[in-house]
């Protein structure tokens, strides 16, 4: 697992000039600067990509990368595609989505639901991560987000919390509250888990995980672990 790439942040630029190319060479991709995109339910599609819009992928659908700058990426149950990836917005996919790739946003959560697989690494900077009975073969990458490998989840790239830097840190008033990582019931996350500042780690008696470094890990054993 590599550490954040600051490749999304020339995303915008990347988008916004080869909108007009990438389309003509390919007639099953779509490429926008301003607009929103879905993909039908049941369809295949090549590459999808927007700059001022957000891209929603329906049942069924078998799309290549989906990329957005400002947008959110809505994927639904039982797809199949392949990087996903905005600056700003959210990216949600729902269960047994097949995600060939990997799943990156900079201001914007990441959930992936039941039965998801996902081949590459999930990162963010400012947003939250939440996994559920998914398998993920890359590693967590994350800066200021909360994470939580859910009930049944398995990572096989170890996790990472990045220290932030001055570009990085979201604008707050008062204390900021340390990101806290969960690491819930039957979970497995294979390789280190490396905390490069303060977190809250909460690890069930049923997990399995790797070597810790920077943080001290807490144990609980009911549904949930305990609150702050």
């Amino acid at each position: 697992m590599t550490g954040f790439r600051p490749t999304l942040l020339a995303l915008a630029l990347c988008l916004a000039t080869s909108a007009a190319v990438a389309g003509s060479n390919d007639a099953e991709s779509i490429d926008k600067v301003n607009g929103s995109i879905q993909a039908v339910a049941g369809q295949s599609y090549g590459d999808l990509s927007t700059v001022n819009g957000s891209i929603e992928i329906d049942s069924g659908a078998r799309t290549g990368d989906a990329e957005t700058v400002n947008g959110h990426i809505t994927v639904a149950d039982h797809v199949q595609c392949g990087d996903l990836t905005t600056v700003n917005g959210g990216i949600h996919v729902d269960a047994n989505g097949q995600v060939g790739g990997g799943i990156e946003t900079v201001n914007g959560g990441i959930f992936v639901d039941r039965g998801g697989r996902v081949a590459k690494d999930i990162t963010t900077v400012n947003g939250a991560i939440g996994l559920v009975a998914t398998d993920l073969a890359g590693g967590i990458d994350t800066v200021n987000g909360d994470v939580t490998v859910g009930v049944d989840s398995h990572v096989h790239g170890g996790l990472r919390v990045e220290k932030p830097t001055s570009s990085w840190l979201p604008i707050s008033i008062g204390k900021r509250t340390p990101p806290r990582i969960v690491i819930g019931p039957r979970a497995v996350v294979d390789g280190p888990l490396v905390f490069e500042r303060e977190v809250r780690l909460y690890v069930h008696s049923s997990a399995r995980i790797g070597k810790v470094t920077g943080a001290t890990a807490i144990a609980f054993s009911g549904d949930r672990p305990p609150q702050d």
